[in-house]
């Protein structure tokens, strides 16, 4: 696959735009493990290789588990998740959605139970920062490193 464009050269103040709520987002508040759920999980959903490749990796470098990470696209079907970072996931599926779900009264409200109404608003503006990231992503084909590959024995 190859890349179609940069945006960093193609569009520089398009993409300080981005970096502003991403910006945002950083210095929101939220806990880190959340903000690594939003991002891994909604670029799970939108096929985004790049994010998935950089977001498995920041989880890493800040100590969440392998478990946590690699189930995280089978979350409905494993217990890894405590209550709240399943009505997060709920809210990140739904919401990364929206044209199939319209954001479903039934996943506000399991959201409702465990957050604030201030923590709610950051939640969603985050969701909705990395759904930007990945639609820039996938569009123009960026393409996340590859590793040294190593083999199965």
């Amino acid at each position: 696959m190859q890349s179609r464009l940069d945006m960093m050269k193609t569009s520089p103040e398009a993409i300080k735009a981005v970096f502003a709520l991403e910006q945002y987002v950083q210095s929101s508040g939220l806990e880190r493990r959340f903000i690594h759920l939003i991002k891994l999980r909604a670029s799970q959903i939108n096929g985004c290789a790049y994010c998935v490749d950089m977001h498995v990796k920041e989880s890493r470098h800040d100590g969440l588990s392998e478990q946590w990470i690699n189930m995280m696209c089978v979350w409905r079907e494993s217990p890894v998740y405590d209550a709240r970072e399943r009505a997060l996931l709920g809210w990140v599926d739904a919401v990364t959605n929206i044209a199939q779900t319209c954001a479903p009264d039934a996943d506000y409200e399991a959201l409702k139970a465990h957050f604030s109404n201030e923590e709610i608003a950051k939640i969603t503006v985050a969701i909705g920062t990395i759904n930007v990231w990945n639609r820039l992503a996938v569009s123009f084909r960026s393409q996340h490193p590859v590793d040294k590959v190593s083999k199965a024995a």
